[in-house]
């Protein structure tokens, strides 16, 4: 019976993130960093990789001293943290949200958003606002469970 209960907390941990399932190339993640490391000092500070450190702080992984050294960088991207997040389609759960409104926008920006702006919790629970998807001006809601939703 436990090893049901724990088989199943597996699958439900890994359907929700499906990031962790995932694994990538040493070839991808060598291609990502050289992105990611735009002056090429050997470190990736937050205002070079802003979806980055964003994905780090949602799995709660903190950085030390606010620079992600390349071996930090190549850990995190061979589980696939920085696969970008699917947006989901649809409308957002309602749902007691205790997401502060920094997390809210941490998960935007870690789903490849930028210039998250006008965050707003609604009566559902949902924080609403607008981010840039690329080009464009999207609006954006992030639900209880931490669902982006793009509309």
């Amino acid at each position: 019976m436990h090893k049901l209960i724990a088989f199943a907390g597996v699958c439900t941990i890994l359907s929700l993130s499906p990031a962790l399932a995932a694994t990538v190339t040493d070839a991808e993640c060598a291609a990502e960093w050289k992105k990611a490391d735009v002056n090429a000092d050997g470190f990736v500070s937050e205002t070079e990789g802003s979806r980055y450190y964003a994905t780090l702080r949602v799995a709660n992984t903190p950085v030390a001293e606010g620079k992600m050294d390349q071996t930090l960088f190549l850990q995190n991207c061979k589980t696939g943290a920085f696969i970008k997040a699917n947006l989901q389609p649809g409308t957002p759960m309602k749902g007691s949200n205790s997401f502060t409104e920094g997390q809210a926008k941490d998960r935007i920006i870690a789903a490849g958003m930028t210039s998250v702006s006008a965050l707003k919790k609604d009566d559902d629970g949902i924080w609403r606002g607008t981010a840039n998807d690329g080009t464009k001006v999207v609006n954006i809601a992030v639900d209880f469970k931490g669902n982006v939703v793009a509309n």
